[in-house]
């Protein structure tokens, strides 16, 4: 976490993305987990989304197209305040009432397509129960 808090103060490009075949993790699962391992290194959420984002871009060479389609997840809650609601489920909270599932992915917009995002969950869990 220090390596990483001082790389990035000094200006170093930090990116986020997960491998496919880490040791207890599928590829993509673990996302929001490393959102939230960076967030204790040190940097803003903001900038956590941006390493999410547009920096990963930028390294890749694609950030400057013209012409690109935005793929966009609408949450349900302030990731700035909480980087937990990008967790496409969700994620636990107690309450009043007791714990319930807060945040989660609303809806996701690919290729100008908006999507129902837990319609969608509920055909996956479906299909994987057939």
């Amino acid at each position: 976490m220090a390596f990483v808090k001082e790389f990035h103060a000094r200006g170093g490009r930090v990116t986020v993305g997960t491998d496919p075949g880490s040791i207890f993790s599928l590829w993509g699962f673990n996302f929001t987990q490393e959102l939230e391992l960076l967030r204790e290194a040190g940097p803003h959420p903001l900038e956590i989304i941006r390493a999410a984002t547009l920096s990963g871009a930028e390294l890749l060479g694609v950030a400057d197209r013209v012409g690109k389609l935005a793929d966009l997840a609408v949450v349900r809650e302030d990731p700035l305040a909480n980087l937990k609601t990008l967790n496409g489920l969700g994620h636990l909270r107690g309450g009043a009432d007791g714990p319930g599932r807060v945040g989660g992915v609303a809806y996701t917009i690919k290729g100008g397509v908006v999507f129902d995002a837990p319609a969608l969950l509920a055909r996956a869990k479906a299909t994987a129960a057939r």
